[in-house]
């Protein structure tokens, strides 16, 4: 008998969990968690998993206790006869702490991998990791998505006519020189030096933005000092306006105010973290029916790049 598609939540990722299962075609599973007097907590499944293909929709975000309900949601799966258990993870947390960049530290992308895998998933698929090479930290199947899919249509209807793409530091340089090579424009970096996390020291523009549309990418926005720091940067050199496209938003500590008072036209994110409170900049475009294709295709047992074929150049 063939298998059975059932989709399920985590807590923190319900919202969008709804609308992929919306737009599969189908409704979330039934599932609940128990919760004691001390904190600790019980995931379990109102309805049989056994022989089922099983998704479970939860990004990583803080506190830990969203990466422990996911191991818990996982390993719960497995022990009920689940087919197959399939982690969709839009923002894979910890992923900035993908190699050693200081002596004595862990590799967290790789502990949190080992962890996934030792709980009992088949296969993982999430969104725009920090760092490509996570993938190789695995040792179940990958499929990673590119936010590409979402943004690049956003950005052709703006029809912005000087054009140029920007990094906002030299990690992300090939990220937003893939985005200028597929809409046929211009790249400006910029340099930047910090002194420690999330505090920008001094920031240096790299090519010529005067009278261009400038269009900010990263993968993740955490306090938003380093993005509107760059934009204020790329207004002041003679920028015609200044927008970002990030796909995660965290937006930690001061950022919806920082980007609330920011030279930004519109801060343009996705649904893979869900928005603590709304923001007049900050527009929020919907990865669900990517990944319900997605989800789809992998049941199925169907290409996936041949799908993503414009987003491979990412």
């Amino acid at each position: 008998m063939a298998s059975v598609v059932k989709i399920f939540s985590g807590s923190k990722s319900r919202l969008l969990a709804e609308r992929i299962a919306e737009n599969y075609g189908k409704p979330l599973g039934k599932e609940m968690v128990q919760r004691f007097a001390d904190g600790e907590f019980q995931p379990s499944y109102e309805e049989t998993l056994r022989g089922n293909d099983v998704f479970i929709i939860q990004s990583t975000i803080p506190p830990s206790d969203n990466l422990m309900e996911l191991l818990l949601m996982i390993d719960a799966a497995r022990r009920a006869s689940a087919k197959q258990v399939v982690a969709v993870i839009p923002y894979f947390g910890f992923a900035r702490q993908d190699r050693k960049d200081k002596p004595r530290v862990s590799i967290g992308a790789k502990l949190i991998a080992n962890l996934l895998v030792a709980a009992g998933v088949n296969r993982i698929i999430t969104m725009d990791l920090h760092a490509d090479q996570i993938q190789g930290f695995f040792d179940v199947p990958v499929d990673h998505m590119y936010a590409s899919a979402i943004f690049v249509p956003y950005l052709k209807k703006l029809n912005l006519s000087n054009l140029v793409m920007a990094s906002p530091d030299t990690g992300g340089t090939r990220r937003a020189g893939a985005y200028a090579k597929f809409l046929n424009s211009e790249l400006v970096i910029c340099y930047k030096q910090r002194e420690k996390a999330n505090e920008v020291e001094r920031m240096t523009l790299i090519g010529d933005v005067k009278g261009r549309d400038v269009v900010l990418v990263d993968d993740i926005i955490d306090t938003a000092g380093s993005i509107t720091k760059a934009g204020a940067m790329m207004l002041e050199k003679g920028a015609n306006s200044v927008r970002a496209i990030c796909t995660h938003a965290v937006f930690s500590d001061k950022a919806y105010d920082r980007i609330a008072n920011s030279v930004f036209e519109e801060v343009i994110v996705s649904d893979t973290i869900p928005q603590s409170r709304e923001c007049p900049k900050v527009t929020v475009l919907s990865s669900a029916q990517l990944f319900a294709d997605v989800i789809q295709r992998v049941h199925n047992h169907e290409s996936i790049s041949s799908h993503f074929e414009f987003s491979t150049i990412l």
